[in-house]
């Protein structure tokens, strides 16, 4: 791998690599800081879309890798008694469990908005 600027050519190292960091995407750097510098806050909405009517609560902007953020899912999920999951930095929770989740990560130490009516 050449250490000019321009865009990976060609290289012999197995795997995807990073656009950002140029390392191999299993030895990326760049990949947690960036959702770590998101200033914009923790917001917790409900979302209907694509899920043939049934509600599911999403909370995005969480300041956490991602193992961090499988940590938390796990423990809100068990709180709320509900299902869930990690996507993409977000967490996916079933049914409409808003005031809960604010009031869990109150306890956790976070600050979180509530979206949506």
């Amino acid at each position: 791998m050449s250490k000019a600027r321009g865009s990976l050519v060609y290289s012999t190292d197995s795997g995807a690599h990073c656009p950002g960091c140029r390392r191999r995407k299993a030895d990326c750097v760049c990949a947690d800081k960036s959702r770590l510098r998101s200033t914009s806050g923790i917001i917790v909405s409900r979302e209907t879309k694509g899920r043939k009517g049934a509600g599911a609560t999403l909370i995005t902007g969480l300041p956490l890798s991602d193992a961090d953020l499988k940590v938390l899912a796990k423990h809100l999920k068990t709180s709320c008694g509900v299902g869930g999951s990690v996507k993409d930095g977000i967490v996916e929770l079933q049914g409409d469990q808003r005031d809960k989740v604010l009031d869990l990560l109150e306890l956790q130490g976070f600050k979180g908005k509530r979206s949506g009516g």
